[in-house]
């Protein structure tokens, strides 16, 4: 699950880093019945303020109220609700980085000494993680103990293994 909003990968036209931090704070602007939405970023290195387009010379009455609402009211969970949105993302041309910005839940720790583990992992938001490195942290094992299972059979899921998801998947390890 997330524990904050991941970084945006894009370069700043000032210092030509390529890490900005999202606030979470909105700016809206309304030209007669054209509206404009940006979701405001501040580069980490030098702290200038970047704009991810959001709403571009829409239709004022095309725009759902309360999403207005919720910008308006800069709502963060709003901002990482679009921050995910591939159609954001491409439009201006930036990736996200959630480097530090997840947590494992692992639930039942006695699960750990089982023989037999058939577990279900479920993603709060669309993150892109390797299942060995999940599946290592979730059982406390190092990644090359579970590369290791992996190649002796011993831990199996439908998805590879190798790539990174963001879908829900299971596993069972046998050890």
């Amino acid at each position: 699950m997330p524990t904050c909003l991941p970084l945006v990968v894009r370069r700043c036209h000032t210092c030509a880093s390529e890490r900005f931090r999202p606030n979470g704070k909105f700016r809206v602007n309304a030209n007669h019945k054209l509206i404009d939405a940006w979701l405001l970023v501040l580069c980490t290195a030098c702290g200038a303020t970047a704009k991810l387009t959001v709403l571009e010379r829409m239709n004022v009455r095309s725009v759902r109220p309360e999403l207005l609402d919720r910008m308006h009211a800069n709502d963060p969970a709003l901002a990482g609700e679009l921050l995910q949105d591939p159609v954001v993302r491409r439009r201006n041309r930036a990736a996200l980085d959630w480097s530090d910005a997840w947590r494992l839940d692992t639930g039942e720790p006695a699960l750990r000494d089982r023989e037999v583990i058939d577990t279900a992992v479920r993603f709060v938001a669309r993150i892109p993680v390797r299942p060995v490195r999940l599946i290592a942290e979730g059982c406390g094992l190092s990644r090359a103990e579970v590369e290791r299972l992996v190649e002796d059979g011993k831990l199996v899921s439908a998805v590879r293994l190798s790539g990174k998801v963001t879908d829900d998947f299971t596993f069972t390890l046998k050890r």
